[in-house]
């Protein structure tokens, strides 16, 4: 009885750590390419899903790079969410999301676990002794490449031992003579393990050790597609009704193709036992073909009927959708060639959306600091984000506009709103400031005193309502908006000095910690320069 104890314990102390070093593996080698590919896989979604077949290529590409399906779903949510992508064209994402996710069981059907150590000991040396950045990302996914394979050995050794328990061959039994069970099965636990590259390269294993044949092994692979889509669905808690609509329809995708191919089991059976048998395949590679023809045809098979998902999932999770869209709504380039003083009134007014955008995060910004609700901080992060986006985008308008004919006029309006540009994206990178202050005394349990959080809150509200006014200012070219902007950045100088002179009084008569008084100083520190920028803006109106 002791010697199967032992047993046990040595398959779930080796399935579990090589399930870990897996999962490591799997997050280096993804972030390695993300870094290598650089920081721009949003705006690669972002730009090339005019329509949804563009939409699966831009799905699959991302889906490479940084190796997770479940990633490029929750990173197209946000997109949704932020009013970046319409419906329409995140399904076509989401179905190229899990054909880009097969590459990691092809990846694993090369099966060079024997050289997985000397793989990671190069990916260490290439991380540790080179300083060159290029190298180091080269050395994370090499180190990862060989992780991924180390802990797949350590899951396959582990696993060996089950098929002498009589337990696990009723199971075997039960999953090729119930397919659904198997499908249950699989979804289940990649719900647990939360990726389905681990729980298909389990998968692998078990059918390269003779412990569950194709008919049991398939069931499971779709079940696999199906759990997938969990963190899809968690990233879309609490998001607009878009961004739910989009995780719904990552489920629905996987439901239905799941369908389809159990309806067809036995011929698909057929169908991979005969290439396996053709191209002589060893088994990792089997289960890979099969994922990725699974994958490959239920987006052929549903890419026709796009718009019919997308109205099973307005009618599923009905409500107007209340997104602003961040993207650009007046850069027409026609206008540059056509009439530059048309295009810099165009260029005005996205200049003033992204104005609104930056008070709406900085009032969300305001409301996390009261509230402490995570809400209001992912609110302002996403606006952040859109005025990245604008500011990049209005940036590259306005140089392109440059090099036409302006009148002297034109030529101060187009310097005044480069300027313009420029300050309010750094109101809202002086937000996020904020925002990670607040996460930092949330961290370390930092308390404030109610004196000192009655002053913070007066100088939110001041500097808010200033930012405001200079945007109405900009809005009606109106100079005495302008001027009273400038009178109210003098009275949060004002409050600024007041307040290190309290804070300072505090600390001295113990009421205030060191921590909180980091806090306190660096908000109304950030605070006082989002004033300046604000100032920054009406200035230029006064000396027009």
């Amino acid at each position: 009885m002791g010697k199967v104890e032992l047993n046990i314990q040595q398959i779930l102390f080796e399935f579990l750590g090589g399930l870990g070093i897996f999962l490591i593996g799997i997050k280096f080698m993804g972030d390695g390419l993300q870094k290598s590919a650089g920081d721009r896989l949003r705006d690669i979604l972002d730009k090339y899903t005019t329509n949804p077949l563009m939409g699966v290529f831009a799905g699959i590409f991302v889906t490479i790079l940084i190796q997770s399906s479940s990633a490029t779903t929750v990173i197209t949510v946000g997109l949704v969410s932020a009013g970046f992508m319409t419906l329409r064209q995140a399904i076509g994402v989401i179905m190229g999301a899990n054909i880009g996710t097969t590459v990691t069981a092809f990846i694993i059907g090369i099966n060079v676990g024997a050289y997985s150590l000397p793989i990671i000991a190069a990916g260490a040396i290439l991380l540790f002794f080179f300083k060159n950045k290029k190298i180091q990302n080269l050395g994370q996914i090499v180190f990862g490449f060989g992780a991924l394979f180390y802990g797949l050995e350590l899951m396959s050794g582990g696993m060996k031992p089950l098929r002498t328990l009589e337990s696990f061959q009723e199971l075997t039994i039960s999953l090729s003579t119930n397919p659904v069970l198997g499908v249950i099965v699989g979804t289940v636990f990649t719900v647990i393990v939360q990726s389905s590259s681990a729980t298909i390269g389990i998968l692998q294993g078990l059918f390269s050790e003779n412990l569950l044949d194709l008919d049991a092994a398939l069931p499971v692979l779709f079940g696999d597609n199906i759990g997938t889509t969990i963190t899809a669905v968690i990233a879309s808690i609490g998001a607009s009704i878009a961004a739910k609509r989009a995780a719904a329809v990552h489920v629905l995708f996987n439901i239905i193709g799941t369908a389809i191919f159990l309806v067809i089991l036995k011929p698909f059976t057929l169908l991979i036992g005969n290439i396996q048998a053709s191209l002589g395949l060893n088994p990792e590679m089997t289960i890979a073909f099969a994922h990725g023809i699974f994958n490959a045809s239920n987006t052929i098979i549903q890419l026709p009927f796009i718009g019919v998902l997308a109205f099973i999932v307005t009618k599923l999770i009905p409500g107007e959708d209340s997104v602003i869209g961040y993207k650009a709504q007046h850069l027409d380039p026609l206008f540059i060639e056509q009439s530059p003083s048309i295009a810099l009134g165009q260029v005005k007014e996205e200049v003033l959306r992204m104005g609104h955008f930056a008070i709406r995060g900085l009032e969300e910004t305001h409301e996390y600091f009261n509230t402490k609700l995570q809400k209001h901080s992912d609110n302002a992060m996403q606006i952040e984000e859109a005025l990245n986006n604008l500011d990049r985008k209005i940036t590259d308008y306005l140089v392109e506009l440059s090099t036409r004919s302006l009148t002297k006029h034109e030529s101060e309006e187009h310097s005044m709103l480069m300027d313009a540009v420029r300050d309010i994206e750094r109101v809202g990178d002086h937000y996020e400031n904020i925002i990670e202050l607040i996460e930092y005394q949330l961290a370390n349990k930092v308390l404030i005193s109610n004196s000192a959080m009655e002053d913070l809150h007066n100088m939110f509200m001041l500097t808010i309502s200033t930012v405001s006014e200079a945007i109405e200012a900009l809005d009606h070219n109106d100079k005495e908006a302008a001027y009273h902007v400038v009178q109210k950045e003098e009275e949060i100088d004002k409050m600024e000095r007041k307040l290190c002179k309290q804070h300072i009084i505090r600390l001295t008569e113990g009421l205030c910690s060191a921590q909180a008084g980091m806090v306190y100083i660096d908000i109304v520190s950030n605070l006082e320069r989002i004033g300046d920028h604000a100032v920054n803006i009406a200035e230029a109106i006064l000396v027009e």
